[in-house]
């Protein structure tokens, strides 16, 4: 007993010490030495609540939750009435978020608030508070309430406890459950209630912004509370009375009116009330608008409810207000859109069905457009199949879609169901009226009245019936009497007014009525087009424009862009109708918004256009109407005379054709007439004196149909007066117009024939024109001032005729008439100016009157504003000034002279000042020397003067054919602008002249010209005819005749002429040409040695010309004579420095004679170096690259950049130039595959459509597509241009035959073009077609050496495609021998055998061959077939060296061959490595086979072709192999060369 105390004791020492080690441990934060120490009491004490409590401690800081939890509820088992370990528990549980944890938490805060009731108040509270948070998180509100009130319970027992504590508490329970009011409980919400009244109960100093606020609150939580509507009503009225401006409480009650439907005197007042404190508030607007609804005051309600649902938020109850009202005004697509916005807020399945319902009956009273809308509505409706009114209206549906039958069935179906009800018998009786049965709707509609009197619907449409059915057409009392009984029962029913208005305009003949019941439909239903058109067109035609114009205003304001056609055309005319043009427009533009399409708009549109002026636009409105309305003749003719008012007469006179075509309408003659007459005007002004004539003649004979027509118009007969007067002007020999009979007064049997009238008789048939117009209107001065000067120009014809006698009573005609004109009108000027003209004529000469007259028109004339007509006459008379300027100038020898007399021509025509220009301007052209002057840049180059005077020169004589000067200046100017016929021509009709006239200096220097420019033309045989003409004393004559005769053929008096003309040369420079001219002449004759002769003497004149060089030059390398050629050459270039075409010539000479002497690889460096003098001559461009296909066509690249310069730099050469550039490419090897946009085939396609007619273009073109295909084949794809060697090569045989070429040259062509073609053929494998070709050719040119050739290379080709064994019959090779051996071969027939040879393995004779065509070759000076001949040579010499066949001559025979290809060009690649594989043949290991390959690979220029590098690369590996040599991995690395890598990987498997 004692041990087990003492035991016990020491271990209850133990025990302490070891729990406050675990204290101290937990202070030190040491949580695993309070484990040890919690273990080591456990071990003494399992029981022990200390331990347990701190286990959980270190654990839960641990992060070891299990262990914690369990410690802790070990703890709270122990000892559960202590503290601890449910704040250990509490404190766990808080850290942790866990879901279940949650729910062990709240035991906890229930034990702890339990614990701490007793003990701690605060601690009570703390926790509680925690409790009420847990649970309203977890949305508990009922467990919240309770806790709260536990709280609030244990405050309010306390002593002393303060007021606003316990308020503040209540109110924070009211903020836990406000916002969920609808969520909660009966007994949570009567707690929360409870809260509000404790809390206002509560609130001190009331009225105060805290207690207003807690009772808004308060409100608002009863509100939310359906079954304390009478609280709700008390709180409202309390906070009313203690706020009485305060809008909330009101609004809260009306909203509660207005959801239980409750529209009371209370509930009125309620309204007013908030109305009265917020004039937009929406339920006080809601609910009167309700109120009113109710009251049958739906203008007032629809007003107010729509006012109201603005800003309101009671949706679904004010929209379905909203749309009844609508309903009962007839206004459904209001309706329907109400309906729509109530649905998508609607949450009551009542209220959804009815504004379902009234959706579908406003979208079908709508009309068509919302039928499929009504029957998606329809479907919505459950009950639809048992509402008498729902199956009306899917009934109406049927019958909007067409539908009849359906519909009827309905109406069967609804008279069964429902017989009582009017709805079936109303849809019968629509039925039988869409089916036209008047009779059955009538007993339908008729029986609907008697089934439902006071049916406004029913009674309107009995009415309507009545109103179209022809039984009551006369007596229309039925109509009344329905009318007036529907608008009784309805006063809101539109149609039915519009029907009484129709009723009282058409049948009553009271427009007053009618206005009134128009105005109230419109009223009703502002959309109602008919009736407020009418309502309009009444007021207007009873004078009340105001009431009209009121209207159309408020239309127009509402209305939306597109929209109220019928008011804005309306307002617009009224606006047109009243000069308001700018109004009008605006008016009709807004009306084809609405109705593009509407051609009277546009018409009305155009009206106001042209009223304002506006010309383009209105042209534009008239021509979109008649765009839409073609049979419109008015929008035509407004068209037409825009254009005429615009100036634009030829297109006006079209439109005008137009409508003449269609019928006879006068005013479209009328201004055809004004139009033909304005037309021939400016064809005078021109001096287009035909077309002019011509014009007039129409005018005549449209303005004489007018006449027809219409007589008794004066305009019209003054408008004829007008165009027979108006060919004054017009030479007589041109003025001939043919004139109806009718017209011309002939008394002719045959009225159908029209007569030709001269200029006489059109003056006369003017002024009988004039007399006619001036009995319809005697007053008229200006009919009066064109007669006068109509008599006026008859006198001056009859002057001009030597006939003054009869000239003097006509002139005394046109002064009366002249002062008949001033009296009438003495304010205009042009009637005065008149007067002083024919005061001064032959014959009155009264220059008193006259001085007075031009006074008076002055004076007058400064008070005229000015306009177009003016501005012509002022431009004339300024043209005047200028030509007497000029001739002021000319007689005091101004350098502006030219310069005056060019104004003259291009203000208008001045005939004088015409003249005078042109004269200027051929003498400045005559004279040498001023080209270079600043004058003559300025008066020639820049003012084109050339061009200017011979275009002002054809129109002087055009309308003066009598004038031989001006022809001649003609002709000149023609030359200048290398028109040679014209030029011709001029000179002919100028010899005419002169042989009349008798003027011998001037008739010879006319024919002199002729005769040169007949010349020019190809007409040499009538050269030398009218240079017989020619007395032939001057040198310019002899020489004429010379050239002529010499392109006559005449050679003989060609050399005859220029002897003559030898004799009277006057300079050493003329006997120089003369001479080089005799040369030609003797060289054409085939006197060479003469022609020598001749031009060595032009050489030792004292004046040596450089053509005599160049032709001897030319001399000599036509025969060969490089010495005789080299020495010319060398004079030549003594000469001055040679400029233009004579430095092209040189460089051609150059370059010819170093071709000739064989200096190939010199050609190309002469032309370069010549364009390097001269970069700016596209000349030497072009023939650079001309010049590199043909002598290095190793850098053709640089001939192709060339070709390109030359084109770009001058159009006329480029279009040779082109083609050389497409040859460059040929030659550089270039193709489609390497570039699709810059290849020879392109090239040479442009060049052939700039020169269609070229031979050399075509050929090129044959050569480019041959590239293509070859290029094709041998990368494997189809050729994509076969077919084509037959016609390229029948165009180039045209084209050589149609350019004149000799025979020779067009055989040679021909053979190239058979060639290439063959070559095309054979490559393609067709045999047939190419034999078949060369007999087609032969039947056509038996004689032509080339065919036979190719025939025979052809057959020898298919003999060893079709032989069984490689080897050719020996005859057959003997006489394949003897033919290309012939008179006529080629370079390439003999290549062509050599190859053929050398596949039968006769080396010998493959050898001949080829030494063959390079000896031809030679004698052709052909350079590419010198080295071609030379390398096939050396190839084929090559072969048996590599092959190590004994002996040297084919080693030797390689040496020759390469040295002589590198003689020259010594660039020549392949010939160096045809020189390194001999040397690889001789001695493969040796030094120099390396330095020679290693040469080809690495050291050679660019141009160098990649095939030559390649194959020097695959030797240099061979023989760097068989020496072993490491710098074969360099080599290999050099170049991508798969096809070397592919060798280097079979030597080196391992590499």
């Amino acid at each position: 007993m004692r041990q087990a105390l003492l035991f016990q004791t020491m271990s209850s020492k133990e025990v302490k010490t070891a729990l406050k080690s675990a204290r101290d441990a937990i202070k030190n934060k040491e949580y695993k030495d309070v484990l040890k120490h919690c273990k080591v009491v456990l071990k003494l004490e399992k029981n022990n609540y200390n331990a347990w409590v701190f286990i959980g401690v270190a654990a839960s800081e641990l992060e070891q939750p299990d262990q914690a939890q369990a410690a802790y509820r070990k703890a709270a088992e122990l000892e559960p009435d202590q503290l601890l370990a449910w704040q250990g528990l509490a404190n766990f549980y808080e850290k942790n978020d866990q879901a279940d944890l949650q729910t062990e938490l709240l035991k906890v805060y229930h034990r702890l608030v339990d614990l701490y009731e007793s003990s701690d108040k605060l601690k009570f509270q703390e926790v509680s508070r925690k409790l009420v948070d847990l649970y309203h998180s977890q949305h508990d509100y009922l467990q919240v309430t309770r806790v709260w009130l536990r709280l609030l319970e244990l405050k309010e027992v306390e002593e002393g406890v303060d007021k606003a504590e316990l308020r503040t508490l209540w109110q924070q329970m009211t903020l836990f459950l406000q916002d969920t009011v609808e969520e909660l409980d009966v007994e949570t919400q009567n707690h929360l209630i409870t809260a509000y009244e404790r809390v206002l109960t509560l609130t001190e100093n009331v009225p105060c912004e805290e207690h207003k606020k807690i009772s808004e609150d308060y409100i608002q939580c009863l509100s939310k509370i359906p079954r304390e509507e009478d609280k709700l009503q008390k709180a409202c009225k309390a906070m009313g009375s203690l706020y009485p401006l305060q809008t909330f409480p009101l609004e809260i009650l009306s909203s509660y009116y207005l959801t239980a439907g409750v529209y009371s005197e209370e509930a009125v007042s309620c309204f007013s009330c908030l109305l009265d404190l917020d004039r937009n508030s929406g339920p006080a607007l809601l609910g009167l608008g309700g109120k009113a609804l109710q009251d049958r005051k739906y203008e007032e309600a629809i007003k107010n409810l729509t006012q109201g649902l603005l800003p309101s938020l009671m949706g679904s109850i004010g929209w379905l207000s909203l749309a009844q009202a609508q309903q009962k005004m007839h206004r459904y697509p209001d309706c329907a859109a109400s309906c729509s916005k109530g649905l998508a807020v609607c949450v009551g399945e009542e209220v959804k069905v009815n504004l379902l319902r009234l959706k579908l009956e406003a979208l079908v009273r709508s009309g068509v457009h919302s039928r499929e809308e009504a029957v998606k509505t329809l479907n919505q409706i459950s009950d639809g199949q048992c509402d008498p009114v729902l199956l009306f209206l899917k009934g109406k549906l049927f019958l909007q879609k067409g539908q009849n039958e359906d519909a009827l069935q309905v109406s069967a179906e609804l008279l069964h169901s429902h017989p009582n009800a009017a709805e079936g018998s109303v849809l019968k009786g629509l039925v039988h009226m869409a089916e036209d049965d008047q009779q059955q709707a009538e007993h339908s509609f008729l029986k609907a009245v008697s089934q439902c009197p006071e049916s406004a619907e029913c009674n309107f449409l009995l009415s309507q019936l009545y109103w179209t059915k022809e039984e009551t057409h006369q007596d229309k009392s039925k109509v009344h009497t329905h009318l007036l009984k529907a608008a009784k029962l309805d006063p809101y029913f539109g149609p039915v007014f519009r029907y009484l208005g129709h009723y009282y305009r058409e049948v009553a003949k009271d427009p007053t009525r009618a206005r009134g019941c128009y105005k109230r439909a419109f009223e009703l239903n502002s959309s109602d087009v008919e009736a407020g058109a009418a309502t309009v067109d009444i007021s207007m035609e009873q004078g009340d424009m105001d009431s009209a114009l009121a209207v159309l205003q408020s239309v127009t304001e509402k209305a939306t862009p597109g929209s109220a056609k019928w008011a804005w055309i309306r307002r617009g005319l009224y606006h047109l109708k009243t000069n308001q043009n700018n109004q009008a427009i605006a008016d009709l533009q807004a009306a084809l918004r609405a109705d593009p399409t509407d051609w009277v708009c546009w018409e009305c549109l155009g009206e106001a256009y042209l009223n304002r002026h506006s010309f383009t636009a209105a042209l534009k409105a008239f021509s979109k109407a008649h765009q839409l309305q073609p049979d419109s003749i008015y929008s035509l003719y407004q068209m037409a005379a825009i254009k005429q008012t615009l100036c634009h007469y030829k297109e006006a006179a079209g439109e005008y054709i137009q409508i003449t075509l269609k019928e006879d309408y006068v005013p479209a003659l009328k201004g055809l007439g004004e139009c033909f007459i304005a037309l021939a005007r400016s064809a005078m002004a021109d001096c287009l004196d035909g077309k002019a004539v011509d014009l007039t003649q129409k005018a005549i004979e449209y303005l004489f149909r007018a006449v027809q027509h219409r007589p008794d118009l004066s305009c019209l007969w003054k408008l004829l007066g007008d165009a027979c007067s108006s060919c004054t002007v017009v030479a007589p020999v041109r003025a001939q117009i043919l004139v109806p009979v009718a017209l011309s007064g002939d008394d002719a049997q045959n009225q159908d024939q029209d007569h030709i009238l001269d200029q006489r008789q059109l003056l006369t048939l003017g002024e009988r024109c004039y007399g006619r117009a001036l009995k319809l209107m005697p007053e008229a001065p200006n009919l009066w001032h064109d007669l006068g000067i109509n008599y006026y120009h008859q006198a001056q014809k009859l002057m001009s005729s030597s006939q003054e006698t009869e000239a003097q009573p006509v002139l005394q005609k046109s002064l009366q008439c002249i002062k008949k004109a001033v009296m009438l009108d003495s304010a205009n000027h042009s009637y005065w100016n008149a007067l002083g003209v024919v005061s001064m004529a032959k014959g009155i000469e009264n220059y008193a009157l006259a001085q007075h007259s031009f006074i008076k028109s002055v004076m007058s004339e400064r008070n005229v504003s000015i306009n177009k007509l003016d501005v012509l006459c002022y431009l004339s008379s300024l043209t005047a000034l200028y030509h007497h300027q000029a001739l002021i100038a000319e007689m005091v020898d101004s350098y502006d002279t030219m310069d005056l007399f060019r104004h003259t021509t291009e203000l208008s025509t001045h005939t004088e000042g015409v003249k005078g220009y042109a004269y200027w301007v051929c003498s400045t052209l005559l004279d040498k020397s001023n080209r270079d002057s600043e004058l003559y840049r300025y008066n020639i180059v820049q003012m084109n003067a050339v061009s200017a005077a011979q275009e002002a020169l054809c129109k002087y004589t055009e309308r003066v054919q009598t004038d031989a000067d001006a022809f001649i200046m003609l002709g000149y100017l023609n030359e200048q602008l290398h028109l040679k016929k014209q030029a011709a021509a001029s000179y002919q009709r100028a010899v005419e002249l002169l042989q009349v006239a008798s003027h011998t200096s001037m008739l010879n220097f006319t024919l002199r010209n002729y005769g040169r420019t007949l010349c020019d033309i190809g007409q040499p045989e009538e050269a030398v005819r009218v240079y017989s003409l020619v007395p032939l004393e001057e040198l310019q004559d002899l020489v004429g005749l010379a050239l002529a005769a010499f392109r006559a053929g005449h050679l003989q008096d060609s050399v005859t002429a220029y002897e003559k003309a030898l004799a009277v040369a006057p300079s050493e420079k003329e006997r120089a040409y003369i001479l080089t001219a005799l040369a030609l002449l003797q060289h054409q004759m085939g006197s060479v040695d003469t022609a020598k002769t001749l031009l060595f003497k032009c050489s030792l004149l004292k004046e040596p010309i450089s053509e005599s060089l160049v032709c001897l030059c030319a001399l000599g390398l036509v025969y060969g004579d490089g010495t005789l050629a080299a020495a010319a050459l060398t004079e030549l270039q003594k000469l001055k420095a040679a400029t233009g075409a004579t430095m092209e010539h040189r460089c051609l000479l150059t370059c010819t004679l170093l071709a000739l002497q064989g200096n190939y690889s010199s050609v190309q460096r002469e032309a370069a170096r010549g364009v390097h003098s001269n970069p700016g001559n596209p000349s030497l461009w072009a023939l650079l690259s001309r010049l590199v296909a043909e002598f290095c066509p190793r850098k053709a690249n640089g001939g192709a950049v060339a070709g390109s310069v030359a084109c770009q730099s001058s159009m006329t050469l480029g279009k040779k130039a082109l083609l050389y550039s497409g040859v460059n490419q040929l030659a550089s090897g270039r193709h489609f595959g390497e570039c699709s946009y810059r290849n020879p085939l392109k090239t040479i396609q442009r060049a052939v459509l700039l020169c269609p007619d070229d031979v050399a273009t075509w050929a090129g073109l044959m050569a480019a597509c041959h590239t293509e295909n070859t290029a094709c084949s041998l990368r494997g794809s189809t050729p994509r241009r076969q077919g084509l060697e037959r016609i390229l090569m029948t165009l180039v045989s045209e084209k050589a035959y149609w350019q004149g070429f000799d025979r020779p040259l067009t055989q040679a062509v021909e053979g190239w073009a058979l060639q290439q073609a063959l070559t095309g053929l054979r490559q393609a494998g067709q045999y047939e077609q190419a034999e078949a070709l060369c007999s087609q050719v032969l039947s056509v040119s038996p004689d032509h050496p080339a065919v036979f050739l190719q025939l025979s290379q052809v057959q020898c080709e298919r003999l060893l495609l079709e032989a069984t064994s490689e080897q050719i019959p020996i005859p057959f090779l003997e006489q394949l021998n003897t033919t290309v051996m012939g008179k006529n071969t080629s370079v390439s027939s003999l290549h062509w055998l050599a190859e053929v040879c050398r596949s039968q393995g006769l080396l010998v004779q493959a050898t001949v061959a080829y030494k063959q065509s390079l000896q031809l070759a030679s004698h052709l000076g052909h350079c590419s077939g010198q080295m071609g001949s030379l390398l096939r040579l050396a190839l084929l010499a090559l072969a048996p060296c590599m092959s190590n066949v004994p002996g040297n001559s084919w080693k030797d025979l390689v040496q020759e061959a390469t040295t002589e290809a590198l003689k020259l060009d010594p660039t020549q690649t392949v010939a160096l490595l045809i020189q390194a594989l001999l040397q690889f043949s001789i001695k493969t290991g040796a030094r120099e086979t390396r330095r020679l390959l290693e040469r080809l690979v690495y050291s050679m220029p660019a141009e160098q072709t990649e095939t030559v590098a390649s194959v020097a690369r695959w030797y240099l590996l061979r023989h760097l192999h068989a020496k072993n040599d490491i710098e074969l991995i360099d080599v290999t690395k050099t170049v991508k060369d798969s096809r070397m890598m592919d060798f280097y990987r079979k030597l080196f498997p391992s590499a």
